[in-house]
This record gives structure tokens, C-alpha cells and sequence, in this order.
């Protein structure tokens, strides 16, 4: 084996959590890290301008996953996931959100994962987190990640967060901040205007470090194993198959759908099922790929009158205008606004979010909008529904089956119809009325129960924010334990969002940052 294939440490995955890691542990000049991402480096235009982050979607900056048709749906769902430099922080809305206090505490107290309740992780927040506006007791100010006030916010939003108050929600000014409840509108993982990925808050600023190596073009195939104990990583380098030793160990931080199909046709996952597929079991762990779980939301679309739309400004004279300033409507990370309520009383915290923007957004924004319009959209966040994700071969370059299975508990219908209904009724209230023309989707605002619950089944999307699949706790499905060690073998961790047990109450690229600024210290203290 070169000895420039030997590492103490290989990162599989340079995404939100990969980028973090590689930053962290490359702070000791004596630790050799390596950072292996199967995407390219993250070079498009399109991944800079922040409203242009859809148009990124089913290019070769997308893995382009699909679930299988979900039965309560009767559809497929497409799933979007960063393939470069920053993963998915570099193809997301760039809402900055961390979660509720209640969503960590139940990892700790219900899942058995000591060390992450909410007094535990704010400090990692924190740490991670340079907020432009904001500070203590709630927030940092001069960590890497920009957290700023967007530089464009459309007319139609600050309406909207208007008369979301005149219903009957409070304004928040920081649903980072005391309490999560309210309207108002979302601050962005920007700076001066422009994305600003974990690739630019901690990836680029270590690149100049001589013990930290970045290979791009570079898709893991398997976990290499002796014994029980990981010693290092197949991948494909332009098709041909290399080997990376990790002396120290491997950190898998390819995501929720990535990193237990790594783990599974490596060997490690339900022994039945690897035997299936005629994998030999190196440990077996039944909860690899199980506990899939997303925010599924639904929108309620209206066209416009006097007003603009976000696509207005999508010329040549508006893109220069970005370009030279920094300023404008392609400034806007689309989903401006939102807030976040409980659909019924008695809820320990809000179980609904919603995101707002000043256009047409449905079906991932792969619709060209036909009309000027407003969209606004549930987002269920306290999710019953359990799936699994499985795989469809043995291949490594295989898409694995990925079954979020939405709407399979009927309470999580059930929030979202009554989130629908609200949003409708704050359509009504207060100044933006003034501004809808009429419906786009659904075509009426006088909809029965049954044709609200076929509006959901027909467009229900994902909010990008699957998480489950490696959970981490004490019990028998548990894949890592609080340190995130996978469980049964040696030298193997997760670091990403699958190891979340449940998931926060709101965007998830903030909190997988929090994962991989713990998961750093936890790795320093184990002083390999």
C-alpha cells in the first residue's frame, strides 16, 4: 500500500458534516486526515446565487434519488441530496434553523443518548455559528458558519408574516432564540449575500493544511474491514478502485441514505437481509436503515396581483445586478418567511412549520411558474411515520430503496390538513390578501375534507430532511451509540444526519453541523 494512501483518519463524505470534520481534526497538524467526496468541487454559478439553488436539482450536483411509491401517496417521491463540495449545504435553502429544545432532550431521555440534550448541543451551535445580527446568550458570533439577515426579502413575505400575526400567531424575531412559536422571517446560512456552504465556513480555510488531503471524484464502495475493527475504505477513482488505510479511524458522513448503504454492502446492518443480497455479515446491527423518517410538506399556491414575482429578476440585467452587488431578488433563498405552530392544544412544542415564498414553488421547483404567484407550504416536523431505507443490490453504485413511509401513521395527515386549513385562513387575514388573485393549487379555496386529503396525496414533496437511518441511542435498534461508534466493530463512526433518533423541529443542515462540531471533541478525546 503508498504511503499516501495511509491516514489516521478517512472522512467519507465532504457534506455538511464531512466539511466540519475535516476542519476539526486537521487542527492537529500531527493527525493525517483525508476527505473522500464522490461529487466534483463546488464550482457552479448556480450554487453561489442563493434563489438559484433548485435549479441545481437533477444536475450532476444531485444524487437525483426517488423513493419507492409510498402507499399513502400512490406516488413516488423525488429526493434531492448534494453530490459536491458541502453536500447538501451547497444545494439547500439556506434556512438556518436548529430545532427545539424538546427535540434533543428526547434524544437523550426517550433514545438513551447521553451528552446530546439541549444544554449539551447549544454550546455546539454555538460554537459553529457567526450570526450577524444576534448574540448571547443564544447565539454565536464569530464561528464559521455566516448566519445573516437575508439582503433581499420579498413584499409578499413580510405580508404574509403580517397576517400570520393578525391570525393569531406571535412574531418571533429568532426562532433560535427563548421560544421557537411565532411568524416571522428566516435567517440564512449566507454572507454578504451569497451561499455560504460548510465547503466555504471550513473546508477552504483548512485546505492549505499539509496533513489534510481532499479527493473529489471519489465514490466509496465499501468499508474494509479486519476482523471486527475498520482499517480503511475502498473507492473508485475515475472507475478505477483505490484503497485509503485508516490507522486511526473511519468517519462516515455520507447522510441519511448514503451512509447506511455504505455500512449495509459492507457488511454491517440486518444479517437476513445482507444474505439476500449474499453479503457476509461482519456485525450485525438490525437498525441500519431503519427509523427513515422526513418532513413531508405540502403547499397552498395562490397567483398574484400588483405585486412582483421572484422569477421577474431571473434575466440577464437582474443576474448582473447579483453579481456586481450581492443585492436583489436573486438574494432571496426563496422560502423568505415561515413559523412554526402546534395543530392541536396540549403539544410540548409546535409540530407544524411553514415555509413562504414569492413565486410558484411545487414539485421541487422543477415547474417553470406560468403565472406570478405565492406559495406557501406545511411542514410537518413532529413525524410519526417510520420507513426503512433497503437495499436493491449488493453494488455500491446501486440506488438503494428508500420507503420515508408518509402519512403511514394517519396523525401526521391529519397536522397537515389542519395546517393547510391555517394556511388558507391567514390567505384571508391581513395585508396579503390585497396581493393573492386567486387559487392555483388546489384551483378553489372552498375545498371539502376529502378533496384537501387528495391535495395532499398529489403533492406531497419532501423538505429535504430525511434522518433515522443509523440512530443513535442505548436501545436494540440503536446503529451508534452516544459517541457515535457504530455499534458490534472498531474504528467506525457516523457523523451526519442519520444518526438523529428523531428529527428536529425545523431544517436539518444546522443541527448536522452541531453533530459533527461534537462529534470532533468526542473523536479528539478518544486520543487515538
Amino acid at each position: 500500500m503508498a504511503e499516501q494512501d495511509s491516514f489516521d483518519y478517512v472522512i467519507v463524505g465532504a457534506g455538511s458534516a464531512g466539511c466540519v470534520l475535516a476542519n476539526r481534526l486537521s487542527e492537529d497538524p500531527a493527525a493525517r486526515v483525508l476527505l473522500l467526496e464522490a461529487g466534483g468541487e463546488d464550482t457552479a454559478d448556480e450554487i453561489h446565487i442563493p434563489a438559484a439553488f433548485a435549479a441545481l436539482f437533477k444536475t450532476k450536483w444531485d444524487w437525483n434519488y426517488e423513493t419507492v411509491e409510498q402507499k399513502h401517496t400512490g406516488k413516488t417521491s423525488y429526493w434531492p441530496r448534494g453530490k459536491t463540495l458541502g453536500g447538501c449545504s451547497s444545494i439547500n435553502a439556506m434556512i438556518y434553523i436548529r430545532g427545539n429544545r424538546a427535540d434533543y432532550d428526547a434524544w437523550r431521555d426517550t433514545h438513551g443518548a447521553e451528552g446530546w440534550g439541549f444544554d449539551d448541543v447549544l454550546p455546539y451551535f454555538k460554537r459553529a455559528e457567526g450570526n450577524q445580527r444576534f448574540g448571547g446568550p443564544w447565539h454565536g458570533t464569530d464561528g464559521p458558519l455566516h448566519v445573516e439577515d437575508r439582503r433581499f426579502t420579498h413584499e409578499l413575505s413580510h405580508a404574509w408574516v403580517d397576517s400570520a400575526v393578525s391570525w393569531g400567531l406571535k412574531r418571533n424575531e429568532d426562532f433560535n432564540g427563548e421560544t421557537q412559536d411565532g411568524a416571522g422571517l428566516y435567517q440564512v446560512t449566507c454572507r454578504k449575500g451569497a451561499r455560504w456552504s460548510t465547503a466555504d465556513a471550513y473546508l477552504r480555510p483548512a485546505l492549505t493544511r499539509p496533513n489534510l488531503t481532499v479527493r473529489t471524484g471519489a465514490q466509496a464502495t465499501r468499508v474494509l474491514f479486519s476482523g471486527t475493527r475498520a482499517t480503511g475504505v475502498s473507492y473508485l477513482d475515475s472507475g478505477t478502485e483505490r484503497t485509503a488505510h485508516a490507522s486511526a479511524e473511519v468517519l462516515l458522513c455520507g447522510g441519511a441514505i448514503n451512509s447506511p448503504q455504505l455500512l449495509m454492502v459492507s457488511g454491517v446492518g440486518p444479517a437476513e437481509h445482507l444474505r439476500e443480497h449474499g453479503i457476509d455479515v461482519v456485525t450485525a446491527l438490525p437498525g441500519v436503515g431503519e427509523n427513515l423518517h422526513d418532513h413531508p410538506a405540502a403547499p397552498v399556491i395562490w397567483s398574484t396581483r400588483g405585486t412582483t414575482d421572484l422569477v421577474d429578476a431571473a434575466t440577464p440585467a437582474g443576474l448582473v445586478r447579483y453579481q456586481l452587488t450581492k443585492r436583489g431578488p436573486l438574494a432571496s433563498n426563496v422560502g423568505e418567511a415561515g413559523g412554526f405552530m402546534s395543530t392541536v392544544d396540549g403539544l410540548t412544542a409546535p409540530n407544524m412549520q411553514f415555509h413562504v415564498a414569492p413565486t410558484l414553488f411545487y414539485d421541487n421547483g422543477m415547474r417553470e411558474p406560468t403565472v406570478p404567484g405565492f406559495t406557501s407550504a406545511t411542514t410537518l416536523v413532529d413525524v410519526a411515520s417510520r420507513g426503512r431505507l433497503r437495499l436493491k443490490s449488493a453494488n455500491p453504485l446501486w440506488k438503494p430503496l428508500i420507503d420515508p413511509a408518509y402519512y403511514a401513521d394517519p396523525a401526521d395527515m391529519e397536522a397537515t390538513l389542519a395546517g393547510l386549513r391555517t394556511l388558507m385562513e391567514i390567505a384571508k387575514s391581513g395585508p396579503l390578501a390585497r396581493f393573492l388573485d386567486k387559487p392555483f393549487l388546489p384551483d378553489r379555496s372552498d375545498v371539502d375534507e376529502d378533496a384537501l386529503r387528495e391535495h395532499v396525496r398529489a403533492n406531497t414533496q419532501t423538505l429535504y430532511h430525511p434522518v433515522g437511518t443509523c440512530s443513535m441511542g442505548t436501545g436494540e435498534q440503536a446503529v451508534v451509540d452516544p459517541a457515535l461508534r457504530v455499534r458490534g466493530v472498531d474504528g467506525l463512526r457516523v457523523v451526519d444526519a442519520s444518526i438523529m433518533p428523531i428529527v428536529p423541529r425545523g431544517n436539518t443542515n444546522a443541527p448536522t453541523i452541531m453533530v459533527a462540531e461534537k462529534a470532533a471533541d468526542l473523536i479528539k478525546a478518544a486520543g487515538h
